[in-house]
């Protein structure tokens, strides 16, 4: 039985080889979705464990937050912006996994992202989400959830306003299309609790802000931020 399923697992790889998604190379079922070449091309940004890095900059006098970081640059052109496209628009959700996983080891390491209760993904509208069939960054915070042992839940906030993509949008227009986009589920208590926000990529910071502000301000509610990428 085994070496007919491995006969067939081999068939599979024959006729329809698994590809690396950031360069399209042939590569073997072991490699988790990605190359070995690909993965040291990748651009860390070794935010994980660097207070005042740039994803936190982009978020002063405008939030409070407690930590932020994003695990990659994102670039117009080169691997990282293959990788998000293939996460988000092709079907990719190995990619979240590989990612959260990653990151949330990074984090059990660190110093910083300390005590957090709940990890919770920025929702997709659901008629976004019905047309894509997933949310590109569930995968991404469940996996970091489970490595560092917190709740995740995608019950607490709801994305209610939708609207066509922010890539071509200046900040201004960001937040202008973002407020009272999201909404709070009053029949959660999360007085004083500490939640981790994790999206794909963050650039104005816009999306993260609006997150924030729809929950209750007298709860005494912490926020921490983790992105895959970083607009560069």
């Amino acid at each position: 039985m085994i070496k007919a399923v491995k006969i067939l697992n081999d068939l599979q790889n024959l006729f329809f080889p698994i590809t690396c998604l950031g360069c399209s190379e042939i590569i073997g079922p072991s490699s988790a979705s990605i190359c070995v070449e690909c993965r040291h091309q990748l651009p860390l940004t070794q935010f994980i464990n660097t207070n005042a890095n740039p994803t936190e900059k982009i978020l002063y006098g405008r939030v409070k937050i407690e930590n932020a970081a994003s695990f990659l640059r994102y670039y117009k052109k080169g691997i990282v912006r293959e990788l998000i496209h293939n996460l988000k628009y092709r079907g990719h959700q190995e990619l979240g996994t590989l990612f959260g996983k990653w990151i949330g080891v990074e984090i059990l390491n660190s110093e910083r992202f300390k005590n957090i209760d709940y990890v919770i993904p920025v929702p997709l509208h659901k008629k976004k989400k019905k047309e894509r069939g997933y949310n590109q960054v569930a995968k991404f915070g469940k996996e970091i959830a489970d490595q560092i042992a917190a709740n995740y839940s995608e019950e607490i906030l709801y994305n209610i306003k939708f609207s066509k993509t922010h890539t071509r949008k200046n900040r201004s227009e960001r937040v202008s299309d973002l407020k009272n986009r999201f909404l709070y589920n009053e029949n959660i208590n999360l007085k004083g609790k500490h939640i981790l926000l994790v999206d794909d990529v963050i650039t104005t910071g816009a999306t993260m802000e609006s997150c924030i502000i729809a929950f209750p301000k007298d709860q005494n509610i912490k926020f921490s931020i983790i992105t895959i990428a970083i607009t560069t």
